[in-house]
């Protein structure tokens, strides 16, 4: 760093700091976020003379708002910048990274230790840290004569467990030798990560030839699709998708997943946008299959609706939408349930 430029972190809600943020990213052709707050836990920004020439964000232990002014691109200005948002997370206890960035950008990440999970033409997705792809799927259970086998997935969050959700696996398992549950591991929903984990292993633990899995970080995760959580334009969640999309292939050539079954999506727009672009982005590959929601009294079961009457206090409204354990937790911790939507989590979406 030159004696004239001056590493800072930046407080976005500052407006002087703010301005020159958004300037500069727009400079270089990335939106920034007016919702700062929520978008980035922190921000750091190199200066020369007061002016900001280099800047990086990191939510959770995603790097993001990378740029870097194009008059000094001589690349030391971006291994800086990478430098301080990897040493106020690993100050943090976070030693696992991603980034979601654009293909040009991709020889910068390699060069400082990224390795690259999945590409499309319009975007790559890199990681580095002390996990990796290789020691996720290393991880995942096998059977024997695993590559001869009619090996399926299922990738859930289960927001709780619903008998639609049940329904789906059992479709899925009476078509394959073996299929895999993966836990969305997201921790962003009323239910908990370990709660819904918990409820997805008790609901399906009579069938034999299914196993639940923890998706970790690589499938529908903020690093990989964003936009699964948070309402975005549809064009971004398509090319977000296509990229899920090549990760989830990359996994499944490893593990033999021939197939993937989703749920049909009559309610979630972003969810339904989801899974049409899975289908056009998954063959020849892994064939997609589309299995209607199960009904009843003329019903479509949802996991909204379980959130909903959880809110209302009206949880005997659903006791022939969920198994009996998803019940009896929801009977047991309703209290707890309801103080957090009180505090702000959301019932809808998914």
């Amino acid at each position: 760093m030159n004696y004239a430029q001056q590493l800072k972190k930046l407080n976005l809600k500052e407006t002087h700091y703010y301005k020159q943020w958004a300037a500069l990213l727009a400079q270089e052709g990335i939106k920034g976020s007016s919702q700062v707050s929520v978008d980035v836990d922190g921000c750091f920004g190199i200066f020369e003379d007061q002016r900001l020439i280099a800047t990086g964000a990191y939510q959770k232990n995603v790097l993001k708002y990378i740029a870097v002014d194009a008059n000094y691109q001589d690349g030391k200005l971006f291994n800086d910048i990478i430098s301080a948002l990897i040493n106020a997370l690993t100050q943090q206890g976070i030693f696992h990274f991603f980034v979601f960035t654009k293909p040009i950008y991709r020889k910068s990440f390699e060069f400082v230790g990224f390795k690259v999970l999945a590409e499309t033409a319009l975007a790559v997705l890199l990681e580095a840290g002390d996990v990796s792809l290789q020691q996720f799927i290393a991880q995942v259970p096998r059977l024997e004569n695993q590559s001869t086998r009619m090996i399926s997935a299922i990738v859930m969050n289960a927001n709780p467990f619903t008998l639609g959700h049940r329904y789906l696996v059992t479709q899925a398992a009476q078509k394959s030798d073996f299929v895999y549950i993966f836990v969305v591991s997201q921790d962003v929903s009323l239910f908990t990560t370990e709660e819904r984990f918990k409820l997805v292993q008790k609901g399906l633990a009579d069938l034999p030839n299914v196993v639940v899995v923890s998706s970790s970080e690589y499938m529908v995760s903020y690093a990989t699709f964003p936009s699964y959580f948070l309402p975005e334009s549809q064009d971004v969640i398509e090319y977000q998708t296509a990229l899920d999309a090549q990760l989830f292939k990359k996994i499944a050539t490893q593990l033999n997943i021939r197939q993937r079954f989703l749920g049909e999506e009559p309610f979630s727009k972003t969810t339904a946008l989801y899974n049409k672009a899975l289908q056009a982005n998954l063959p020849p590959e892994v064939i997609v299959e589309v299995i209607p929601r199960l009904e009843t009294a003329e019903q479509v079961i949802s996991a909204t609706q379980v959130r909903k009457a959880i809110q209302s206090g009206a949880i005997e409204t659903i006791r022939t939408f969920v198994p009996a354990t998803t019940y009896q937790f929801i009977k047991q911790n309703q209290a707890t349930l309801q103080a957090r939507i009180q505090k702000g989590m959301q019932v809808d979406g998914n």
